[in-house]
């Protein structure tokens, strides 16, 4: 699903990827969260969470170190599911900055009231920090005065 698309309409291919692969990998305390994505191309990389009391990759950042790992530089929609039954999961705080940062039109599968639901990263994070490109004092072709 893309920004242009409903987001009442949820990508529930990835939905129950992220479901199986949570069913079936997510034993224990080490892994306990699975996220799916898709590319532009349609490609579905997946991730498993990293828990370790020192801290550890949410399944969302595996996920996109997965894509990485493959080619897909352009995701387009996540989501997150937990195991022992939780389904859907919003993403973190840091997952929601680094998935702005690097996907700043993705959508993501959050949970709701009314069950699944896709949104634009932005909506879950309003005044997001950013890093504006070509702010340098250089780049600048108006006049400050």
């Amino acid at each position: 699903m893309t920004a242009d698309l409903d987001h009442d309409l949820v990508d529930q291919e990835l939905v129950d990827a992220a479901t199986r692969l949570v069913v079936a990998r997510a034993k224990g305390d080490d892994h306990t969260v699975a996220c799916a994505a898709r590319d532009r191309d349609g490609r579905i990389v997946t991730g498993l969470n990293v828990y370790h009391f020192t801290g550890g990759p949410c399944a969302e950042l595996v996920t996109i170190g997965a894509a990485a790992a493959v080619g897909a530089y352009d995701l387009v929609t996540v989501v997150a599911v937990g195991s022992d039954g939780r389904g859907v999961l919003p993403p973190c705080g840091r997952c929601r900055q680094v998935l702005l940062d690097y996907f700043p039109r993705v959508e993501v599968v959050v949970p709701t009231e009314d069950g699944p639901r896709t949104v634009p990263v932005r909506e879950l994070l309003p005044y997001a920090y950013e890093v504006a490109e070509n702010n340098s004092p250089s780049s600048e072709t108006e006049d400050p005065a």
